[in-house]
């Protein structure tokens, strides 16, 4: 069955990564996913943003993993995009959690970055577990060293590889990871590609997608495709 995937929250009607834009996500049964970004603060703190700076999307600036949580807290989050979201923070990954447990799955995507954060495995795996949502959460990235370790950690995780393109050799990307989700730019995607992946028992995203037409013949392409939006209003029709 196809799903409807919030990327970063609700982020085409709030600010992305922010509480606003999560809470809308839960407050709406066709949204069967969130997808969140997280990167760690200075003092090893999981938090949730998308980018490496905070110029972008809070009145910071800088590297976030140049800053303590404390500091990133305080910063407004959500003016931005709209002065009526003024005051929304960055949030930091436990918050989510507690937020999201046993009202949807949680796909966490960790920016990791070569040894950029020292640790934030470990700290998400360990954050995971304390809240027994080992089968609520898919963890993933780009970097797919990260995805690997996040396997050896804890072997009952759902981990994925984010990929940009069409490499070959995918199938060996997966097995040497042990992953089992496989996130693709939409664009990439084919019938026989997709229908190569689930008979093979792997999960496949389609990130993200916007474009009214774009989700049509996305979402046409396999009955079980689940689809990363930043509108899921307009996904939900074709549900």
């Amino acid at each position: 069955m196809n799903v409807c995937m919030a990327h970063r929250g609700w982020s085409g009607r709030a600010p992305e990564n922010t509480m606003a834009a999560i809470k809308m996500a839960l407050e709406e049964p066709h949204v069967r996913g969130i997808e969140i970004d997280v990167h760690l603060s200075q003092d090893g703190v999981p938090v949730v943003i998308h980018d490496f700076t905070l110029d972008r999307t809070t009145n910071g600036k800088g590297y976030v993993g140049d800053h303590p949580f404390e500091e990133l807290s305080c910063l407004d989050a959500g003016g931005w995009f709209s002065p009526e979201f003024t005051g929304e923070k960055i949030l930091s990954l436990q918050e989510v959690l507690e937020v999201v447990r046993g009202k949807t799955r949680l796909n966490i995507e960790l920016k990791q970055a070569g040894q950029l954060y020292p640790g934030l495995e470990e700290k998400v795996v360990e954050m995971i577990d304390r809240y027994n949502m080992q089968s609520d959460v898919y963890v993933t990235s780009f970097d797919h060293e990260s995805v690997k370790k996040v396997k050896l950690l804890n072997p009952d995780l759902t981990t994925g590889l984010i990929i940009m393109g069409k490499p070959v050799l995918v199938h060996e990307q997966l097995e040497e990871t042990g992953a089992t989700v496989l996130s693709m730019a939409y664009s990439y995607l084919t019938k026989t590609f997709l229908q190569e992946m689930y008979e093979n028992g792997m999960v496949v995203i389609a990130w993200t997608v916007d474009d009214q037409e774009h989700i049509r013949s996305t979402l046409n392409l396999h009955p079980d495709i689940q689809l990363c939006t930043n509108f899921p209003e307009r996904v939900i029709p074709y549900l």
